[in-house]
């Protein structure tokens, strides 16, 4: 049997921990990319000619790029500078000690952080969050000879992110493992009841239906600075209408906000289950004696 003790929290990167979206809040300013005529051009790209969405802002940021490609260090190293929302990376921080109780982690009880994202994995590499993360999953660019970046060599569609839900799932975090492998439920080291995703907007719908559909748990996060509410209208529309998440928060991360207090009580909740079932499983007998 594995012990099935680890709760993993599961975020989305642009719009959900960070209100802006990572290449316009490094890589423009450092190399003097105009976002208007950038994003006009991937728009083309997926109208016009039939691209993925990320596959149109890889092909665009290495055509800008033209011959003064970045490497991926120097890329690495502008993720040091990604602003987040309120309350991050200190909620990380905080999570570490304050999270769970004596009896939660006398039982062996963990809590693990990942984020799966659709901009550049390099850059949350290099971020403030990077300490405090199990596995990032994210876009990312091989390299030439020189070093510098060449082509996609990994592209996540909002699609392809249920992938790497599995993946933490069954918790094959190396790229080089089939995800698709057959693995028996009681084997596999988080079970989606121990998840909770946190995703922003209708990108996150593969995602929230998996964890709807699989008994894990889901919010759907909104700027509260927004002036224009667009956030919290597609979050409500995701919850009032399309029935696809049961919670929605503003996207601020310090203690006792909304979003916090509905974490560590799901948080709560799932470690005192996982007591429960395990007291249960001794009682009735049903746990293996050790064998000598």
């Amino acid at each position: 049997m594995t012990p099935q003790n680890t709760i993993a929290i599961v975020y989305d990167y642009d719009q959900t921990l960070s209100p802006s979206y990572m290449q316009e809040d490094v890589i423009f300013p450092a190399f003097a990319i105009n976002a208007e005529s950038f994003w006009r051009r991937c728009v083309e790209l997926v109208r016009e000619h039939g691209y993925d969405n990320e596959l149109a802002y890889m092909k665009v940021m290495l055509d800008t790029f033209g011959m003064d490609r970045p490497t991926n260090a120097e890329l690495k190293k502008l993720g040091s500078k990604l602003s987040f929302y309120k309350g991050l990376p200190e909620m990380f921080e905080e999570f570490r000690n304050n999270l769970l109780t004596e009896e939660q982690i006398a039982n062996g009880i963990t809590v693990e952080h990942y984020i799966i994202s659709s901009g550049l994995k390099v850059l949350l590499d290099g971020s403030r969050l990077k300490p405090y993360v199990r596995a990032i999953f994210g876009c990312e660019f091989a390299e030439d000879k020189e070093g510098r970046i060449a082509f996609p060599k990994r592209v996540i569609s909002h699609t392809q992110k249920t992938q790497f839900l599995f993946r933490i799932n069954k918790g094959l975090l190396d790229m080089s493992q089939d995800v698709n492998d057959h693995m028996d439920a009681e084997i596999r080291p988080i079970p989606f009841p121990h998840m909770i995703y946190i995703g922003d907007g209708p990108t996150d719908v593969p995602c929230f239906t998996v964890m709807k559909k699989n008994g894990g748990q889901a919010i759907a996060v909104y700027n509260p600075d927004d002036p224009q509410r667009v956030g919290f209208r597609k979050c409500y529309q995701l919850s009032a209408h399309a029935d696809r998440v049961k919670h929605i928060a503003p996207a601020d991360y310090r203690p006792n906000t909304h979003l916090r207090l509905l974490l560590e009580q799901m948080v709560e909740e799932t470690a005192n289950r996982i007591i429960a079932q395990r007291k249960e499983a001794i009682e009735t007998g049903t746990v293996p004696a050790p064998k000598h």
